[in-house]
């Protein structure tokens, strides 16, 4: 068994999707489409794809949904999906902790269903290991939605398309350990407590992913993922398997 077939991955699941307007305002946003594939299905292969076999989802709003389609798909040899109900307005954090006992050997990956890389996650466990800090969260600089106006004085300089913003935000593809996880309140909202307080007392690392993100938060977002995909350019395909 290589190290990483023995890391579960826990992927957030439970939310409405209500800001996907093209989708229908009662489709669960892990059941979102992108080139005829829930969302949640290439996250899962992001990670199947890199190595990782255990996969949790842990669902809320219409988690018998996502429950059925886990069920009926073939995922592939060895891949094991399961399917975890952690309540229908059950912060992030909350649904982490009522799965702490099954995160509890060892290190843990925890992502989000809307948001799609060409990470790679190797490196990132490496990275979490290596500095031997209780949590990593992956940090990434989002493209702008507008343009941006370079100026000199009151001059106008120039424009930028979408520039990549100056700041960095979480994108998820965390790793926990289980001190981590035992530290998350059953109504904690993961970005806030426990995250702030991790950071406050210096046990949060980042990894810096330079590539690919994208977040599947609005319908436009949804509209750039299907174009990606049916151009054959769908960056999170990329990263294959690595040893």
């Amino acid at each position: 068994m290589t190290p990483r077939e023995s890391v579960p991955v826990a992927i957030l699941c439970g939310g409405r999707g209500t800001r996907l307007r093209g989708d229908g305002p009662s489709l669960p946003k892990p059941l979102v489409e992108i080139g005829g594939h829930p969302i949640v299905w290439h996250v899962v292969r992001l990670y199947a794809a890199q190595g990782f076999r255990r996969f949790l989802l842990l669902t809320g709003y219409r988690g018998e949904d996502i429950a059925a389609f886990a069920r009926d798909t073939d995922w592939g040899a060895g891949i094991d999906v399961e399917c975890v109900d952690t309540g229908l307005d059950t912060p992030t954090g909350g649904r982490l902790h009522r799965v702490a006992g099954r995160l509890a050997g060892g290190t843990s990956c925890v992502t989000y269903a809307d948001g799609l890389a060409d990470i790679d996650l190797g490196r990132l466990l490496r990275f979490h290991r290596e500095h031997e800090a209780p949590a990593t969260v992956t940090v990434v600089r989002p493209e702008l939605p507008f343009g941006v106006a370079r100026l000199d004085g009151d001059h106008v300089a120039g424009f930028v398309e979408k520039p990549r913003s100056d700041e960095w935000i979480n994108g998820g593809f965390l790793c926990l350990e289980p001190a981590a996880v035992a530290g998350i309140g059953p109504d904690d909202v993961l970005e806030r407590d426990p995250m702030e307080r991790w950071a406050g007392e210096g046990a949060l690392r980042a990894y810096r992913h330079e590539g690919f993100w994208d977040c599947m938060d609005t319908y436009k977002d949804a509209v750039l993922l299907n174009d990606l995909w049916r151009r054959e350019r769908a960056p999170w395909t990329t990263v294959g398997a690595v040893a």
